[in-house]
């Protein structure tokens, strides 16, 4: 079955490119698909010599003949473009408006030299159609055509090499042997007569173009040979562009799906009446169009459903198999890119293709970018469940957090390999210390509240150990109670520094961080200790008070005193004052560094001591010790009671002991009365009737005596 004939006119009389006409027809001879496996075929002579029935005849196309009953006229106006019937390859068909018309003038050239420059540039094969009565002939109907094509030749920048078929209309009974070498004289002289530039001087015709001529018999008078005839030359053109074919060497052709845009630019160029380049067109086009293909390629990759499916899931969670898939949809693309301009010039084609590259990875890249963050939240979760577990069953361990953040960032490893686009490598590295900076966070924050809690245990241990104890040897105050809280101290908290020691080595601390905290440890011991005596020194007074009043109202064997008369009572205040001094001289001062102090000997001296074996004038005794606000050789930081403070307590100490004394004095006074009673009565057990006979009976001076004698015990 023979194919469609489609045709269009490319350009009008007026000059005017059919871009839509031109589009249409691409798309229904389905030419993009062809690549370079595709010719262009034009035909240029007279006007009315039978172009467009000889076309029609060679290729079956349709082009409109002319009505030889009318009259010759203008069949043909401007360029007509259709696609050959059974050929092989694909070979288009341009009919050209004939030269020498009457209906453009005789000076209107300006068209017939445009379209033979057009025809020039797009063709492979030229037809020059020409009448056999013209050949030899000086003012022969074909020389101002062939003129045209040799002068606009020249203007072709590294012109390809054309084929120029020379078709003899209507030949006589001359044989073709003898009709081509005149024909062939007559083009060699027209070429030689054409001006050039000053490099093709001495160019020979041959290099420009490869000349083939055919003879046909008239189709008005011998229809049935010119059928033959044309029959035999069609055959030629079957597999025009293969080695050895009709068409010349193609060095300038562009890829059918570049021909439309190829094809304006050319008749753009000429209109101008600008020169050709054909190289640099040809990259022009290639650029152009591989740029289309590309833009093509991505619109369709942007509306591609497994693409937009994965992008949509993407933006909530990682999405297993990304790297593979992704990669075979962009391989896809890039495959379909590859075929579309794999006849495009080849810079211009790979330049493009990595430009295309670029842009669907600009496209992925942030699906990819979200995809990692996704694989590090869900890696920096599992890490944290499996590490708390870990911690809960075992406690911590900077050797098994080691080992579990390797797990992990293995895994997360295994996961970016999932990801990666076979494209393009792209370096997950950033993501990957970001997870490794997080884990290490994750650690280091369980770390630092393991560390509190387990220094939080020790300081409290250590708190149990001392602070009952001190408080006790505090409660005592003697000159070994210092002594005995240092070392208790220094037994303490060597034993719990120990086991802290031990435990820190699971956290694999470094040596400045393992000193620091034990450090911190002793000062905890130290701060108890002073805390302590801090506390004690606030109620020191009701401590002296209660040791003077324990002192004071009971004997050695601690059982409340009688007051039978016997009793020293100004010994035993001494006494108990000394012991008060002493608890007071105790509190005074922190005591942990094993300093000599002089502070119980001055408030003896001060407090306790004041009359001086030898010293009775006040005049002449010195300055008060403890009119001073810190003590000798006594950091103040290690004060807990100020010289100053001591005597203000003392005083009250004093005032508020006094009246014990006081007591204690009235009952041995009493008890003396009644001894003196009873011998001034010679009467025994007599009891407390005897107060009552003193007011009546003695005499006022003998009870003043008795009371005198009394006040000798003060």
């Amino acid at each position: 079955m023979g194919d469609a004939c489609f045709s269009t006119q490319l350009i009008d009389g007026d000059g005017v490119f059919n871009v839509s006409g031109l589009d249409n027809f691409m798309k229904e001879v389905k030419l993009g698909e062809c690549g370079l496996s595709y010719a262009v075929v034009s035909i240029m002579g007279p006007q009315s010599s039978g172009k467009s029935t000889l076309l029609n005849h060679l290729f079956g196309t349709n082009f409109r003949e002319m009505d030889a009953f009318k009259g010759r006229s203008q069949t043909t106006k401007g360029i007509w473009l259709a696609k050959a019937q059974n050929i092989e390859p694909c070979t288009l068909v341009m009919d050209l408006e004939g030269t020498d018309g009457r209906e453009r003038g005789e000076d209107d050239t300006a068209f017939e030299k445009q379209s033979a420059l057009f025809a020039l540039a797009v063709s492979d094969i030229v037809l020059i159609n020409m009448w056999c009565h013209d050949i030899g002939r000086e003012q022969a109907a074909n020389k101002p055509l062939l003129k045209t094509v040799f002068q606009v030749m020249m203007r072709l920048f590294s012109p390809r090499k054309t084929t120029l078929l020379f078709v003899i209309r209507d030949k006589s009974k001359t044989p073709l042997e003898n009709l081509e070498p005149i024909l062939r004289e007559d083009i060699q002289k027209i070429w030689d007569a054409v001006p050039k530039p000053h490099a093709h001087k001495e160019t020979p015709l041959s290099e420009f173009f490869n000349v083939e001529v055919v003879a046909l018999s008239s189709y008005e008078e011998k229809e049935e040979l010119f059928k033959e005839q044309v029959s035999h030359l069609r055959a030629r053109f079957q597999h025009s562009i293969a080695p050895g074919g009709l068409a010349g060497d193609r060095r300038g052709v562009v890829p059918a799906s570049g021909f439309s845009f190829s094809s304006q630019q050319f008749w753009k160029i000429i209109k101008e009446n600008k020169d050709l380049d054909l190289p640099a067109h040809k990259v022009m086009v290639a650029t152009v169009r591989c740029e289309e293909i590309g833009n093509e390629k991505v619109a369709s990759f942007t509306a591609d459903e497994e693409w937009q499916q994965f992008e949509e899931a993407i933006q909530h969670d990682y999405v297993p198999g990304f790297g593979k898939k992704l990669s075979s949809i962009l391989d896809r693309c890039l495959s379909e890119y590859d075929m579309e301009a794999i006849y495009f010039d080849e810079g211009v084609r790979t330049s493009k293709r990595q430009q295309l590259e670029s842009k669907l990875l600009q496209l992925v890249n942030p699906a990819y970018q979200l995809l990692l963050g996704h694989l590090r939240t869900r890696t920096l979760e599992a890490f944290k469940e499996s590490f708390d577990k870990a911690l809960t069953k075992e406690g911590f361990a900077a050797a098994a957090a080691r080992n579990c953040m390797q797990t992990f960032l293995e895994q997360f490893d295994k996961g970016s390999e999932d990801a990666a686009i076979q494209q393009v490598k792209w370096d997950p590295s950033k993501v990957k210390d970001k997870l490794k900076r997080d884990m290490e966070a994750h650690v280091a924050s369980v770390r630092n509240a393991k560390l509190s809690e387990l220094c939080a245990k020790y300081e409290a241990q250590l708190t149990k150990a001392l602070a009952e104890p001190v408080e006790a040897l505090l409660d005592s105050a003697s000159e070994d109670t210092w002594p005995a809280i240092r070392k208790l101290l220094q037994r303490e908290t060597k034993a719990v520094v120990s086991g802290l020691e031990s435990a820190l080595s699971a956290f694999e601390l470094d040596e400045a961080s393992e000193k620091d905290l034990l450090a911190k440890l002793e000062n905890h011991g130290r701060s108890v200790v002073e805390s302590k005596a801090k506390e004690e020194a606030g109620r020191v007074l009701i401590r002296m008070k209660d040791r003077f009043s324990t002192l004071f109202s009971r004997d050695a064997d601690s059982m409340p005193r009688v007051w039978t008369g016997k009793e020293d009572i100004k010994a035993i205040t001494k006494t108990a004052r000394s012991a008060s001094m002493k608890l007071l001289a105790t509190l005074a001062a922190i005591r942990l560094d094993e300093d000599v102090d002089n502070i119980e000997n001055t408030l003896s001296l001060a407090l306790v001591d004041t009359a001086r074996p030898g010293t009775t004038d006040r005049s002449i005794q010195s300055f008060d010790p403890l009119a001073s606000s810190s003590w000798e050789r006594v950091p103040e930081d290690k004060t807990l009671i100020s010289p100053v403070q001591c005597k203000s307590l003392w005083r009250q100490f004093k005032a508020e002991t006094e009246y014990t004394v006081t007591q204690a004095i009235a009952a041995q006074v009493s008890h003396n009365i009644d001894l003196y009673m009873c011998s001034l009565c010679a009467t025994k057990n007599c009891g407390a009737s005897h107060l009552k006979v003193l007011y009546f009976v003695c005499c006022p001076l003998e009870i003043l005596t008795v009371i005198l004698i009394s006040l000798l015990y003060m």
